[in-house]
């Protein structure tokens, strides 16, 4: 039903501190990261959606308030309701490190669907060891370069 396209903000790299992402950011996040192709989710589809798929009665207006920070106490069914949507596992809203272990799976997800990155990990791929190791370090000395 959904199709991962376009990657949402980066979780940030390894070992930096970041604060826990909001209910908000979290939606935000899945309708940024998970859509159809060339486009966004509606509020509609998606509380539409979230019904068809056994969730409780959802309005539009609902999902965009909770989207925006204007709600953020949903029920535990709304919020099964919208991972079950979306093609996340509920703790995707529950449990911060599940949810930090799915958005980094999303990012990646999402950046090997842009066609140079793909290109790029599917050249890699028929490296030799050695060759795929000194590329690592060419890509790592590059990401810490002028403006990083």
């Amino acid at each position: 039903m959904t199709e991962l396209i376009d990657a949402g903000e980066s979780a940030g790299h390894y070992g930096e501190e970041r604060s826990v992402p909001t209910l908000a950011e979290k939606l935000e996040a899945l309708f940024v990261a998970v859509h159809p192709r060339g486009r966004e989710y509606t509020h509609e589809e998606v509380a539409r959606g979230a019904e068809a798929l056994g969730g409780p009665t959802i309005s539009a207006t609902y999902v965009w308030q909770l989207r925006r920070g204007m709600r953020d106490n949903p029920t535990k069914h709304h919020l099964e309701a919208l991972a079950a949507f979306f093609g996340v596992p509920p703790a995707y809203f529950f449990d911060d490190e599940a949810s930090d272990k799915i958005a980094a799976e999303l990012e990646l997800l999402a950046a090997l669907r842009e066609e140079d990155v793909r290109n790029v990990a599917l050249r890699a791929a028929s490296l030799t060891p050695e060759a795929r190791a000194a590329l690592t370090q060419l890509i790592e000395q590059l990401d810490k370069g002028p403006g990083r």
